[in-house]
């Protein structure tokens, strides 16, 4: 946007492109520069794709929005060389292409004007109505402010606010996105890299929640190209060798189509590329690739039905394998996806993935709230820009607020906890966190509401998702009638009536924190664990096991013992030089020798033993606590939680227990989280025979192919 504009005064040479679809402008993107044609007409390739999609579109509001942004950002360049209009332009051609409707076409040739030019909103307003005005305006806040480590933060929680408002705006700032990822090229490697890990952290996962896959894959791609540079070359290695010979999908997409002719289904079917990132994936999951890998069958139909009679004619002509069939007409994604998958082997022994779907779910599949239109019109279907007088085409409500009706679930409870966000840091943190969720659950409150909750959510999320803050003295819930703890775990169509203390003011306990799912929970308890830390020591410390007296060097001391309870038996010790003194490790950083510690005395009088990078140590010294020294004692065996991420692959759950089995470590507990987006997290707490093991441990397990990191678990109560 305006980081890329410049005035060198120097003449403006017009350069066009050459007329290519979205996904060929991204594979050109990726495998180099290509020669570029002038266009007689630099709206027409524009306005061409978008009578294609809006046959009886009014292109006039177009050709007036390109007139003024060519002539406000005349003699600005782009870092690339390129005048500045080319960027509007590509961004205006990126939503054409997927079906956007005039408003937000408008809207996106002048997203940069009142940014980087002299043209107000009230301009915008008076020539193109108050709709296109308000999708500038959203866009608008959207500019960078150079204010470190914190502006991407601060950038994507505007970029939020505004999209709750009018996804479109979304839609326009995602495009925007992909633009300047295709020409990222100029840039310093080091901000390209920076760049690149915001749009894989936030946008790319946005643009799978919008349901936008055409943009998501292509960013992948681009990310993949930035972050990844070995591995990606591997890739397209690999997919070149194989374009170079015979494709196994094409024969058996003219199998396919013969089944369904003789069957008097009407259907396409084609043979559908996998995206880079996609190829990566497929490889890491299963080795050696097949010829069968590079691609997917889709079979497009007119109406639901049909869908089902593919399928049916498709296992009873072909061997499915049942494994691989999902039903996501039946229940869509959270993210308006609908598509039938499965997978069937050819006559040769070829295994092929089938998409079936009609051409109204394929068009929301690949556009997602694009394909929607314009929410705010009164028949729910695309319309044109706003006259010029000004009028807008629905009216807003009384109180002012936006009432958007294509705007999913999640994104309005991305909107409320976002606000409940302390610092940028932690809504950043919060943010990645939550966009890693990809399925949605619908529980039922006695009461006969509704909470939509992420998968894998507990009776956590749900007491604070019904109750807010007053959930800070849940006790436990019923779950479809029967009691169950607050860390039962709820699955769809269930029942749950979270039970509330009759002391309002006890507070949640630390370990809340390892069940919950949605950021309004966890920002609620860790702000009331961060303004009540000496409760939260307390409740902390309560849960360390204190089996018995340690070696004391005098009479003065006395020794902590580090374990859970109920287990018996020698452990770490650590020492304070106080009389009397009952010492604990704290259960949120599991210091174990040779870490570094320091300690603090907590009600009762008790000294909890913190590693000093912990940020409760940060958060005791900001209210004015006093450290205690603390020492190691003898060392004896000790235990650990370690937490490893890894990619996902056959065999690894094996390969990681016997590389912790050969450091004679014992596995006291494991867990696998699900796998998302071919990444799993391995959390094993482990039995060592002796502390000063802990970094052989580590490496062994870092040495495990397709472990990227093995790191001590820190408890959620200091993620701030």
């Amino acid at each position: 946007m305006s980081a890329e504009a410049t005035n060198p005064g120097a003449p403006i040479r017009r350069r066009g492109r050459p007329r290519i679809d979205l996904r060929r402008l991204g594979r050109v993107a990726l495998l180099g520069p290509v020669s570029r044609d002038r266009l007689p007409d630099a709206l027409a390739h524009v306005a061409e794709t978008h009578r294609a999609h809006h046959p009886d579109a009014d292109l006039s509001v177009l050709h007036r929005a390109y007139v003024l942004a060519e002539s406000s950002h005349r003699g600005q360049m782009r870092k690339s060389g390129e005048p500045y209009i080319t960027h509007p332009l590509a961004v205006t051609l990126i939503l054409a292409e997927l079906g956007a409707e005039t408003t937000t076409l408008t809207a996106s040739l002048l997203h940069d004007t009142v940014e980087d030019t002299e043209v107000t909103l009230d301009q915008v307003r008076e020539q193109f109505g108050e709709e296109v005005c308000y999708l500038v305006d959203g866009v608008t806040k959207l500019e960078k402010v150079d204010y470190g480590a914190a502006a991407e933060p601060e950038t994507f929680r505007k970029m939020l606010v505004a999209t709750g408002d009018d996804v479109r705006v979304m839609s326009i700032k995602l495009a925007d996105r992909l633009h300047n990822m295709r020409t990222l090229g100029v840039m310093r490697p080091e901000k390209q890299a920076r760049i690149a890990h915001v749009t894989r952290d936030v946008l790319i996962p946005l643009a799978e929640r919008l349901g936008v896959q055409a943009l998501k894959t292509e960013l992948e791609d681009l990310v993949f190209a930035i972050l990844h540079p070995e591995e990606y070359a591997h890739t397209h290695a690999v997919i070149s060798a194989a374009t170079a010979t015979a494709d196994p999908l094409t024969a058996l997409a003219d199998n396919v189509a013969s089944v369904l002719r003789e069957a008097g289904i009407t259907a396409e079917v084609a043979v559908r590329p996998r995206h880079f990132v996609s190829v990566h994936r497929v490889r890491i999951k299963r080795g050696e690739l097949r010829g069968s890998d590079f691609g997917r069958l889709l079979v497009l139909v007119g109406e639901d039905a049909d869908c089902y009679a593919v399928l049916g004619e498709l296992h009873t002509c072909f061997t499915p394998v049942i494994s691989e069939f999902k039903d996501f007409i039946a229940s869509p994604k959270f993210n308006l996806y609908q598509s039938l998958h499965t997978a069937v082997v050819g006559p040769e022994g070829e295994v092929a993935e089938v998409l079936i779907r009609t051409h109204r779910m394929h068009k929301v599949a690949e556009a997602g709230v694009i394909a929607l239109g314009n929410p705010y019109a009164a028949d729910g279907t695309a319309t044109s820009a706003e006259p010029a007088d000004g009028t807008a085409h629905a009216a807003e409500p009384a109180d002012g607020e936006r009432a958007d009706p294509t705007r999913p679930g999640w994104l309005s409870r991305l909107l409320q906890w976002q606000q409940s966000a302390p610092d940028p840091d932690t809504f950043w943190t919060t943010l990645r966190a939550d966009l890693a969720q990809d399925r949605e659950i619908t529980v039922f409150r006695t009461d006969g509401g509704t909470l939509g909750l992420p998968a894998g959510a507990s009776c956590v999320d749900a007491a604070y998702a019904q109750y807010g803050d007053a959930a800070h003295s849940c006790i436990g819930a019923r779950v479809n009638g029967r009691l169950a703890t607050l860390s039962t775990v709820l699955g769809d169509g269930d029942t749950v009536q979270p039970l509330l203390a009759e002391d309002a003011a006890s507070g949640p306990s630390p370990d809340w924190l390892d069940h919950v799912r949605t950021p309004v929970a966890r920002i609620a308890i860790t702000g009331w664990l961060d303004t009540h830390p000496q409760d939260a020591e307390t409740v902390a410390g309560s849960t360390a096991d204190a089996t018995g007296p340690g070696p004391q060097p005098d009479r003065a001391a006395r020794s902590a013992w580090s374990g859970s309870t109920g287990t018996a038996g020698r452990t770490v010790s650590a020492v304070v030089e106080r009389p009397d003194t009952t010492v604990r490790l704290a259960g949120c950083c599991t210091p174990v020798p040779p870490d570094e510690v320091t300690g603090f005395t907590v009600r009762g009088g008790a000294v909890t033993v913190h590693r000093l990078e912990c940020p409760v140590v940060t958060r005791m010294e900001a209210v004015g606590r006093v450290p205690v020294v603390v020492n190691w004692g003898d060392a004896a065996e000790c235990r650990v939680t370690l937490v490893a991420e890894s990619f996902g692959r056959p065999r690894l759950l094996a390969d990681l227990t016997e590389a912790i089995a050969g450091a004679d470590a014992a596995v006291v507990s494991a867990t696998v989280e699900p796998p998302s987006e071919q990444r799993v997290r391995h959390t094993y707490t482990l039995q060592l025979p002796d502390a000063a093991g802990l970094p052989a441990l580590m490496r062994a397990m870092r040495d495990v192919p397709g472990v990227y990191d093995v790191s001590r678990a820190q408890h959620p109560a200091a993620a701030v």
